[in-house]
């Protein structure tokens, strides 16, 4: 016989108790207690009644799951409506989780309803078959709000730059052929003359500043439209929206930066492990600052370790290795093997906001003369541009 091979529980991986289970909707949840039954000894006592999603009955809610001694609460992560349940009762002092719905979605055969939901929920929780999901700490999950209202608003600014060139291009102004993208100072001037009335295709021109002044004649071509005042109107529409989400992004990322201030683990670290704004000045192996660190990895800006910090977080505690972040963020197929036959599976959706970031991080550096441009140069050869951008990744 081979030798038997030992496979260590995870931390989250204990049979306990006294556990509950919330199935979560919108205006209410189904919560169900699975505790040791009082008359009859090896037996478990189940309980399933409806909460209403409001914070006084949450609250209620908490205390008399106190009361009874309840170990862990499953919180199923429906939607944002997990929200108000898990940090209550987190607030109350309960030992919460969240569980991927996907972790947890019915058995085939078995009939489906809320109750029976919650009823499952609360016998997964009890043998400890579940996974938590990461819930970063108020402060990241804070800053993670700034972050990612920055990316959408830098997303629908790009959308509005789209909308304009469309616009340009139905009324025959060619410019984004010549210029290499429209949000340069020289053609803002151009389309800001051709708003007020202006059509003389040489004035237009004569507005191009820096190197865009030796294209002077293909800009006279492209500049010889049919522009009128229902462009205008539209175009002084979009020139509008455009201002106001740079001043909002603008905005964000401020606040962005005064929030990593104030969080002490984000800043200097000094010999002795301390954390804070005045650590590590002095004498002594000092740490820089957690987005200065990010920011010497190529490929990585400011920008871009701000979102880092902001999703993953700052305690890698709760990733044991880095296997299991790269897995947490789904940047690694799965594994399927079935007897002597081996297969990738799909990486899943994972986090948009993370991966979108390390993307871009990863095409950055690909054209940089380092270790992780050189991966990339390799590898895109025989395994794709894409493959290769997420070898560049982890």
């Amino acid at each position: 016989m081979r030798e038997p091979q030992e496979i260590q529980d995870e931390a989250h991986e204990q049979v306990l108790e006294r556990v509950a289970a919330i199935d979560v909707a919108k205006a209410s949840g189904k919560v169900c207690i699975r505790v040791p039954h009082e008359s009859r000894p090896g037996r478990r006592l189940t309980k399933v009644w409806d909460v209403d999603a409001t914070t006084g009955a949450i609250t209620e809610l908490a205390g008399h799951l106190a009361g009874l001694g309840i170990e862990k609460v499953t919180v199923e992560s429906t939607s944002d409506y997990w929200r108000s349940w898990f940090y209550l009762l987190q607030a109350a002092g309960l030992g919460v989780q969240l569980v991927n719905a996907r972790d947890v979605k019915n058995v085939p055969g078995r009939p489906k309803t809320d109750k029976l939901d919650a009823v499952w929920l609360a016998k997964l929780t009890e043998r400890g078959m579940l996974r938590p999901s990461f819930v970063p700490p108020a402060e990241i999950r804070q800053l993670r709000d700034y972050t990612r209202l920055r990316t959408d608003l830098t997303q629908e600014r790009a959308r509005h730059w789209q909308r304009l060139e469309k616009l340009l291009e139905d009324a025959l102004i060619k410019v984004s052929s010549v210029a290499s993208k429209l949000d340069t100072l020289s053609v803002r001037a151009m389309v800001e003359a051709l708003i007020v009335g202006e059509r003389d295709p040489g004035v237009l021109a004569g507005l191009a500043r820096g190197r865009m002044k030796a294209k002077h004649a293909a800009l006279v071509e492209a500049l010889t439209g049919q522009f009128d005042d229902h462009h205008a109107e539209l175009a002084r529409m979009l020139l509008d929206q455009i201002d106001t989400l740079s001043t909002q992004i603008g905005t964000l990322t401020a606040r962005i930066q005064e929030l990593i201030v104030a969080i002490p683990a984000a800043q200097r670290v000094s010999a002795d492990g301390t954390t804070g704004p005045g650590a590590g000045t002095g004498l002594g192996a000092a740490v820089l600052p957690a987005i200065q660190r990010l920011d010497a990895v190529p490929g990585v800006g400011r920008h871009t370790a701000q979102v880092l910090l902001a999703e993953v977080g700052l305690d890698m505690g709760v990733f044991p290795t880095p296997g299991q972040l790269v897995s947490w963020a789904r940047l690694c197929p799965r594994t399927i093997q079935s007897g002597a036959k081996h297969r990738p599976g799909k990486t899943g959706r994972g986090n948009p906001y993370l991966k979108g970031v390390l993307g871009e991080a990863a095409a950055a550096a690909a054209k940089t003369d380092t270790f992780l441009g050189g991966r990339y140069r390799r590898l895109v050869k025989r395994r794709g541009k894409r493959k290769a951008l997420v070898a560049v990744v982890i």
